[in-house]
């Protein structure tokens, strides 16, 4: 007998995925097979998702569920998982789950992917499909007494609705003491001063260590997705992504060009893509800038020079940024096709500018490792506190810092390239330990590879010949994608993968449009990393999880 592993199959060749040897594998639970502009998708029974699933993760690898799209055509409900890999994410597949009209109920897929559960209670409360078998079938962004469901066809959007407090379950109703098991249910928000944005947080507590936490979201739910589906794609859905995570917005702009250009088949200058790179560069400068503060405000309570300090380099990206696009809070820079305008002129005064802020950035990060990381008392507080191992960070589809400060090495700037990052010189930051130090450390350190970054694209920009500053691609007018055109994309933004999904329906605006937001999925994995810790380490977990509200409930 060998002890020897037999090799696995390979379901990948050595530039894509081998869709063939997948349709193989999933055997006769193949109905049917989709080309979507991005890569395979295959259609199965609604009763068989955990077959596929388990046999995609376990057999295939993909153990990335990274989005699932819910949506009602004329004749069905769907269901879409897109699939990847942490490994490698340029390895794609969608399973489609098309469901009856007068009967939409599908399997859950919780078993397999535990960030499903989130996934499957939106695609409800959103849409109106049901999941077999979901362990937590209430609504998500919606009150539970909420009549219909908003992105359903036929959803009356004119119809008001009041959701009064004595139908809704009270988010404020009072704290009380369990004397049958001893332990205390305790409200953290909706409005708190240790929550980042409008998020409640049930808890139960056992003295003074955590039960069980149960976020409650929704508080800020605009219907971003229903806005952009009544948007066109060329010029009225481009200004919602700066809305969703309000604190980085350069890399939304960018998730939903990379989008549409894909599906348009639109190349973008390289002129314009390094312009693309170095603002997305600055966001995710502001957004690290933005955690770091209010993450050591969660810790230490109070107004301190570190916040104070964090914000200050805040500012002097925002002033950058502002030279840069007209704009400090909705900076909306990118077009499709491009940015709206080349750098300010004097060109010389504004890359001056950006060096004096490269130049001075050493020293202010020397500043914040002398006043946090080295900080015995700040360590005591995060060093081993709200731990988040791999496998469990896997399963709950998180990316970004959180992904990377658990060891993860996955980071979509690099491992599904876009813009000009494959032209430059900078690392993947990445902690092992995966708790609240980790994540923090993996935050302060991206900061010094953003500053490489937007070093040489000013370099680049600097010596670009006068001649091919080129800063839009020639577009249509009007952009009317092919019909049933379906794609799915992302970018790396400051809290993790932030995508897309659209489906055109031949029209000049998106049949369905989706959102995959990176802090909604770092959020549903806070139970995991707060469970038996103590009520101060849960309100410095959530801290370093670094949501944006905005975000998560789009």
């Amino acid at each position: 007998m060998s002890l020897e592993k037999p090799p696995r199959q390979r379901y990948a060749t050595d530039e894509s995925v081998d869709y063939d040897a997948i349709e193989e594998l999933l055997g006769e639970h193949v109905l049917g097979r989709e080309t979507h502009t991005d890569t395979e998708a295959f259609v199965i029974r609604p009763d068989e998702v955990q077959d596929v699933l388990f046999a995609l993760r376990d057999e295939a690898g993909f153990d990335h569920l990274s989005l699932l799209v819910p949506q009602e055509y004329e004749d069905r409900y769907e269901s879409i998982y897109y699939l990847t890999k942490y490994d490698d994410r340029t390895q794609e597949v969608g399973i489609v789950v098309p469901t009856a009209k007068d009967d939409p109920v599908s399997q859950t897929a919780e078993p397999v992917y535990r960030t499903a559960d989130w996934h499957e209670r939106e695609a409800f409360d959103l849409v109106g499909i049901e999941y077999e078998g979901h362990p937590d079938p209430r609504r998500i962004l919606l009150p539970e007494t909420w009549q219909g469901h908003p992105l359903a066809l036929d959803y009356d959007q004119d119809r008001p609705q009041i959701v009064t407090l004595a139908e809704h379950e009270n988010p404020i109703a009072d704290d009380h003491y369990d004397e049958d098991t001893d332990t205390m249910f305790l409200n953290i928000g909706p409005h708190h001063p240790a929550t980042h944005g409008v998020l409640h947080l049930k808890t139960v507590l056992d003295g003074e260590q955590v039960v069980d936490v149960d976020p409650d979201v929704g508080y800020l739910h605009r219907c971003e997705e229903q806005m952009a589906q009544n948007g066109t794609y060329r010029h009225q859905i481009m200004p919602y992504p700066d809305r969703w995570d309000y604190s980085s917005q350069p890399t939304n702009e960018y998730a939903y060009a990379r989008t549409i250009e894909d599906m348009a088949d639109i190349e973008v200058p390289e002129y314009a893509q390094i312009l693309r790179t170095m603002s997305a560069e600055f966001g995710r400068m502001m957004g690290h800038f933005l955690a770091l503060g209010t993450f050591c405000l969660d810790i230490y309570g109070d107004f301190t020079a570190i916040f104070m300090y964090a914000i200050r380099d805040r500012e002097k990206v925002q002033d950058i940024l502002e030279d840069l696009t007209g704009q400090r809070m909705m900076l909306n820079y990118f077009r499709v096709g491009g940015v709206v305008w080349d750098v300010p002129e004097p060109r010389e005064e504004f890359f001056e500018k950006i060096r004096d802020f490269l130049d001075e950035l050493p020293v202010a990060t020397q500043e914040y490792h002398d006043l946090i990381t080295s900080n015995e008392i700040f360590q005591k507080r995060t060093v081993d506190t709200g731990v988040l191992d791999r496998e469990t960070a896997k399963q709950y589809g998180v990316t970004g810092p959180v992904a990377r400060g658990s060891g993860i090495d996955y980071d979509l700037r690099r491992d599904d390239p876009y813009g000009y990052y494959p032209e430059l010189d900078w690392n993947v930051v990445t902690e092992e330990a995966g708790d609240n130090y980790s994540r923090l450390l993996v935050r302060m350190r991206e900061v010094e590879e953003s500053a490489r970054i937007i070093e040489q694209c000013v370099d680049l920009l600097e010596s670009w010949p006068e001649d091919d500053r080129q800063v839009q691609a020639n577009v249509p007018r009007t952009l009317r994608p092919d019909p049933d055109a379906e794609i799915y994309r992302a970018v790396e933004g400051a809290k993790g993968e932030v995508g897309i999904y659209m489906r055109s329906d031949g029209t000049d605006k998106p049949a369905r449009f989706k959102i995959r937001s990176p802090c909604f999925h770092n959020l549903h994995a806070l139970p995991e990393m707060a469970e038996g810790e103590y009520v101060a380490d849960l309100v410095a977990s959530l801290g370093s999880l670094d949501i944006i509200l905005g975000e998560v409930d789009r």
